[in-house]
This record gives structure tokens, sequence and C-alpha cells, in this order.
């Protein structure tokens, strides 16, 4: 009898044992336990740690509260500017309800991966071609808002969504290659064209700075002979004179340039006596220049149609006086010829030139 009780107490004892093991579970650090007893949903979400369940009577479901990377996979589709593009991304999720993850929605990894792709291809619809490529941020956030809004009924946390990629056919990527080397071209142009026009603003200052000092000019024509000739070339290049151009130019034309306040007095020329100076006769290369249509010649200053910026002829030339009708010198062997000329001449006086002369009255 005895050895029959000591039978019974240790198959109790073993079936408690069992019992009580098939009860034992362990739910780990990241995951949170969900029991369902006769299909409904029992008690508290069991926590990390040790914890019972009535076997064959419990059920219990672990759950990830870890963030889950979830790729989503490439989607071709249409931008608003008729372009197509493939688009792919990702998304980091996590659970923050256990019983609604498993109660609200069959599978919530599926169910997020598909909300991901429907919302992705509808941003690729309402977007530009250079938003997809410069304004990315912008298009996370709304893509993170359009997937997160049905996420939270079941107990899904949208953490982050960012687009990976962005896959463009190889002709719209050959149109914005040469789109962008023409931008920059078109920007390099109007550099240039900027320099060009600050260069030509301190050039035309500086113009006005010599313009009130002729000095200047020469004094830069030697600068710039000094700075060929230090390159050590065989072959020195010598500026022309532009003024030197205007001046044969006006002489070709026979103007006679305005003489400047500063010039020197000239000597004026006697009517009848002294000749007339002939116009200095063009040259090939006074016709050549004169053939470039420069605008004015350069203001002389000795009388004589020559620039003295540079000191051609020097000091003012003194007028020859003319010579007599026989080649004797004596400008008065005729009679007079200034302005009482006539009447000397008439009366057959031998008088000097430039004097006038009364008759003798006859004798008796």
């Amino acid at each position: 009898m005895v050895q029959e009780l000591v039978v019974a107490i240790t198959a109790a004892c073993s079936a408690s044992v069992i019992y009580v093991a098939a009860g034992a579970r362990v739910v780990k650090q990241y995951e949170r336990g969900v029991v369902f007893r006769l299909g409904r949903l029992a008690g508290e979400i069991r926590s990390p740690g040790f914890t019972m369940i009535v076997p064959f009577v419990d059920r219990l479901r672990k759950v990830n509260m870890q963030i889950v990377t979830l790729p989503i996979p490439a989607q071709e589709g249409i931008t608003r500017d008729n372009v197509t593009v493939r688009v792919d991304a990702v998304v980091y999720f996590r659970v923050v309800d256990a019983a609604n993850a498993i109660i609200q929605v069959e599978d919530y990894r599926f169910a997020v991966s598909q909300m991901a792709q429907t919302s992705l291809r509808s941003i690729i619809g309402k977007s530009d071609l250079d938003d997809l490529l410069s304004n990315r941020e912008k298009l996370n956030q709304g893509l993170e808002l359009m997937i997160d809004s049905p996420a939270i009924g079941w107990g899904v946390q949208i953490d982050r969504v960012e687009i990976k990629d962005v896959s463009l056919p190889e002709s719209m990527k050959r149109s914005m290659a040469r789109q962008a080397e023409a931008d920059r071209e078109r920007r390099a142009r109007v550099i240039n064209a900027d320099a060009e026009l600050q260069a030509s603003k301190k050039l035309a200052e500086a113009a006005g700075v010599m313009s009130q000092q002729p000095a200047a000019l020469q004094l830069r024509l030697l600068q710039t002979v000094v700075a060929v000739a230090a390159e050590k070339n065989s072959t020195l290049v010598l500026p022309f004179p532009v003024e030197l151009l205007r001046f044969l130019e006006r002489a070709q034309s026979g103007q006679q340039p305005e003489r400047p306040s500063n010039a020197p007095p000239t000597v004026e020329r006697r009517p009848g006596v002294d000749p007339v100076e002939p116009s200095p006769a063009p040259d090939r290369l006074g016709r050549a220049l004169g053939a470039l249509g420069l605008p004015e010649a350069f203001a002389d200053t000795d009388g004589l149609g020559v620039p003295d910026t540079f000191g051609i002829l020097g000091e003012p030339r003194v007028p020859m006086e003319p010579e007599g009708p026989e080649g004797s010198g004596d400008p008065g062997a005729f009679g007079n010829v200034d302005e009482f000329g006539k009447d000397a001449d008439r009366s057959g006086s031998s008088g000097n030139a430039g004097e006038r002369t009364e008759p003798e009255a006859p004798a008796g």
C-alpha cells in the first residue's frame, strides 16, 4: 500500500514539474509578450524576463520591439514633368504597441512594405524631376507622413524614410549634362563680360588722367618699350602713336587743327609779302591712314600743324623771305607789294617795299 502511495506521489510530482515546465516562458529584453487565453487577449503585455502561462490554455506571441530596416523595391513612375524614373527607398520603423501590431494587422511588416511602395509611387507622380534630385528632404518628410498615417493604428511608428537612388534614362542623363555645360558656359561669358566692363571703366579713367597731362602718354609708351625689351626677344615691338596717325589724317584732308590755349604765338604772315607755306603733301602712309577714318587730329602747339607732344620738329620754323622775279632777293624790285602796292607800282617809283612815296611836282 505504501509502495503504491509513493508511486502516486512521484507521478504527481513529475506531472507538476512537466506542467510547470510547459507553462514557463522567457521574454527577451527587446521583445514583448502577448498572451491569448482561449483566443482572447489575456492580461497585460508580458515584460522581458521569466513569465508563466497556462499550458494548453494560453498562447504567448513575442513581438520584436527593435527598429526594423525595410528596403522598398525600386518603383518606376512618371514625374509631373513627364520624365520616367525609377526610385527606391528605405523605411525605418518600430513597434510601439505589441497588442495592436498582432491584433489590428495580419502581418505588420508586409503591410508597412506595401504602404511604402504605394506612397513612393504617389510621391513620384506629384513631384518634378528637379525635386527628386535636389529637394529630397522635403520629399522624405512627405513620404514619411503618408506611411505613418495608417501605421499609427497598427501599433507601428515610422522613424525615418529615405530615398536611396533615382535612376534616369541615358538620354535624359545626356540632356542634363548638356544643360549643365551650357549653363556653366553662360556664367563664364557673363563673368568675362563683367571683367571687360570693369576694365573699360578703369581704362577710361586712366585715359582721362592722361589727357590732362600729355607727357604721361609718352611715359607710358616708354614703359611699354621697357617691358617688351625685358623679355629678351630679338625683335622689339614699338607702338605707333595714335596721335600721329590723327595728325597725318588731318594733314591729308587739308584742315587746320585747332590751337590750344597754351600754345606759343606764331609769326603772322604779311599779305603780299610773305609767301604762303604749302601744306605738307601726304605721303603713301598718310593716304593709307586717312582711309581708316580716324575721328579728329591732335591740337598742334607750334603753328605748323605738327603736335609737339613727341617733339617731332622742335622749335617753330621762321617764314622764308620771298625772292624777286629775277632771283635777286629784293622783294621790292618792281615796286611795293603791300596794300598800297598798286598805286606805287603805277607811279613808277623805285621806293622800298612796304613804303608809300609821293610823286614829285613838275618843274616850273
